[in-house]
């Protein structure tokens, strides 16, 4: 498994909050690394699996956890 450089917790936060803050979290990090985002709002997952599509970053996975949707995204641009 990869190993997270940056976790990034949006737990309570509605959209389009996880998003935005992820793109911010990403703008900064390195080619390569992958962040973890925890989020609650369930519209995080068609928004996260969209968003990787149109700007090339790589969703590695998304999964629910006692009610947390954990996504987590490598930097591929």
């Amino acid at each position: 498994m990869t190993t997270t450089d940056i976790e990034l917790d949006m737990i309570g936060q509605r959209c389009p909050m996880p998003l935005l803050k992820a793109k911010q979290a990403l703008v900064s990090m390195q080619l390569g690394q992958v962040l973890k985002v925890a989020a609650t709002d369930p519209g995080s997952v068609r928004d996260f699996a969209a968003y990787c599509q149109l700007s090339g970053h790589t969703l590695l996975s998304s999964n629910l956890v006692d009610g947390v949707y954990y996504h987590r995204i490598k930097k591929t641009s």
